[in-house]
């Protein structure tokens, strides 16, 4: 299927198989490792706001912010089953292979984001349910479009993959205080080193639907390597903040800078021309273990030290 034109994508395909569709099929169009990301980050920001134990409360949250999150990438996969159907790496999705029917996709994901959104606005607070209005708005309706004609589309999903803390502080305070921006200046900046490794490495597959992304359009790679470095240091930077605030100890400081030696060692060998592809692996590694340690860390370090 890969290089079939946008408009050969077999709908007939996707009207026989549909009925048969199992639930693996409805489970992989959520997404679930990639929407497990912005439940663990709104459990971060849940729990670092440190407030008195509300155990209702805390489900709930956790239980509307998976919802949109399962939601959205439903939608984004109905909004992009041309493009999907193009590559090697998505071309055997639900959507594109028609196990799944395009307008049971749509159902599904409108339904998703409408119940979660529903759970956290009526258990949660309104806060919470505003901040994941603005993912689903930003990731849906700002991000997957401008992953067609913009160099800044990696930039734009940032913003939108950088909320889900907040719905987990407000959810836990019903406010935002200073560590809650915090986390979402170190998912914002975190990001970029970790999406602009995948599409190093997939840039043929984005190249082939013409999707204008920077590692499409810098074939030697040096503009992508400085990019990602300087967005490593500034996670790396922004993760260190709370210490300098007072909102976490010196022992957190101390992980934080060890962590941060390893990512940008990472990020500096992706500098170098000779085995880009490697070091843009080694990258993307690098960043998935570092986000749960750091995190993790600075969970930690509150719950013992405050």
């Amino acid at each position: 299927m890969r290089g079939r034109d946008a408009n050969q994508v077999p709908i007939h395909i996707m009207t026989t198989l549909a009925p048969r569709a199992r639930l693996a099929d409805y489970l992989e169009l959520t997404k679930p490792r990639l929407s497990l990301l912005s439940v663990l980050t709104a459990l971060v920001g849940y729990l670092a706001a440190r407030v008195p134990w509300d155990g209702p409360r805390f489900a709930f949250a956790m239980l509307g912010t998976s919802l949109c999150a399962a939601g959205v990438a439903t939608l984004n996969q109905w909004l992009e089953l041309d493009t999907d159907a193009q590559m090697r790496r998505t071309e055997e999705r639900p959507l594109p292979t028609g196990k799944v029917a395009t307008g049971s996709a749509f159902v599904l994901g409108w339904g998703l984001c409408a119940v979660g959104l529903a759970v956290l606005f009526r258990q949660v607070n309104g806060l919470s349910s505003l901040f994941a209005l603005l993912t689903i708005i930003s990731y849906l309706a700002i991000y997957t479009p401008a992953k067609r004609f913009s160099r800044w589309s990696t930039e734009i999903g940032a913003v939108a993959g950088a909320f889900p803390p907040l719905i987990g502080w407000a959810a836990a305070e019903g406010r935002i205080s200073e560590l809650g921006w915090i986390l979402f200046a170190v998912l914002l900046f975190w990001q970029i080193p970790h999406f602009m490794a995948i599409a190093w490495t997939y840039r043929q597959d984005y190249a082939g639907v013409n999707f204008p992304m920077l590692p499409v359009r810098d074939a030697g790679g040096g503009k992508v390597a400085r990019w990602s470095f300087l967005n490593t240091v500034l996670v790396v930077v922004c993760a260190a903040v709370p210490s300098f605030r007072g909102l976490a100890s010196g022992w957190y400081l101390g992980l934080t800078v060890l962590l941060g030696f390893w990512f940008m060692a990472r990020a500096v060998a992706f500098l170098r021309p000779v085995d880009r592809d490697v070091s843009a692996r080694r990258l993307f590694f690098a960043s998935i273990g570092w986000l749960p340690l750091q995190l993790g860390g600075l969970v930690a370090d509150r719950c013992i030290f405050f």
